[in-house]
């Protein structure tokens, strides 16, 4: 995606209400996100493949983050879960290590309260968790908890959690490794497919030229927050299109930092939503800006190389 924006279409002047939140935003675009603001949350999302994995997403899901993974909202989580499922949501995301209590963490709480609702409707979701251990015997442990704890017998997508340097991806060639580990799981049916999750566009590059990964969880905002080596992003998409790999794009609004009163989710959202990506997830705090979330995705159009400009041009202002 090139960089280049027309500093010609921004109103910077502007300062436009719309059901209360001011935007910065030219005509066509301040309509867009107008419109979806005022759409049922009961629409239905939009769904395409994700990659070769055989399944059709919708283009919002639920992240394992925020409400969903601490014990102390169990109740308010299991009633987000499900209220999502009831929207059409049909991928969930989560980690081993997804889980806070207080101000720590806790890890597998995710897991568990996600778990709560999979035990009776675990055929309505593709259910996606991640390893953090990067050795054979380790991942092997974290996956027979995650399955205890989300309360199946497999799960659609295996990950590795956070690929965060070029040592990592040497050690996962090393036999026996997490990676080998993911094989042996997929060639006993306990996990379908195998994926990989990190910051840096450029490792993930490398990791699709690397192995045949069957999904890609990649950090994508408009104010590249957490994203790292930005100028690999058009290679890796050309080689995850090439290679029919499915994109998950993670961290919309860098969990809630980049909102303000000027640019919202009616902004990130479609934002994120217009790359070559199979689904965004975002965790989710309450079921009201679930509801909202739905709303964006259920008329979502995707945006033209100018609008997002004008988005990225706000977000990195």
């Amino acid at each position: 995606m090139k960089e280049t924006c027309d500093r010609r279409s921004f109103l910077k002047n502007s300062l436009t209400a719309t059901t209360g939140i001011g935007l910065t935003l030219s005509g066509g675009l301040l309509a867009k996100t107008a419109a979806w603001a005022n759409q049922p949350a009961s629409g239905s999302i939009p769904k395409q493949p994700l990659g070769k994995t055989g399944h059709n997403v919708g283009i919002f899901s639920l992240g394992g983050e925020t409400t969903v993974e601490q014990p102390a909202k169990r109740d308010e989580a299991i009633e987000i879960i499900n209220h999502a499922i009831d929207l059409g949501v049909n991928y969930i995301d989560t980690a081993a290590l997804y889980g806070r209590e207080g101000s720590g963490r806790l890890p597998g709480a995710s897991e568990i309260n996600i778990g709560s609702v999979m035990k009776d409707r675990r055929d309505e979701v593709f259910l996606a968790t991640k390893s953090h251990d990067y050795t054979y015997d380790g991942t092997m442990r974290l996956f027979e908890d995650s399955i205890r704890r989300l309360q199946t017998d497999y799960v659609d997508l295996y990950q590795h959690h956070y690929v965060g340097n070029f040592g990592t991806l040497e050690d996962l060639r090393r036999k026996p490794s997490a990676r080998h580990a993911f094989e042996k799981l997929k060639e006993e049916g306990v996990i379908k497919n195998i994926g990989i999750t990190g910051h840096s566009s450029r490792l993930l590059w490398e990791a699709l030229k690397d192995y045949p990964y069957d999904c890609v969880l990649i950090t994508l905002n408009a104010g590249h927050r957490s994203m790292n080596d930005t100028e690999y992003l058009d290679r890796f998409f050309d080689l995850a299109t090439e290679k029919n790999v499915g994109v998950i794009a993670m961290k919309v609004a860098h969990r809630g930092r980049m909102l303000r009163p000027d640019l919202t989710i009616r902004q990130l959202l479609p934002y994120t939503m217009s790359y070559p990506v199979s689904t965004t997830i975002m965790g989710i705090t309450a079921k009201e800006y679930l509801d909202e979330n739905v709303r964006i995705a259920s008329s979502f159009e995707k945006l033209s190389e100018s609008e997002m400009s004008e988005i990225r041009h706000l977000a990195l202002s």
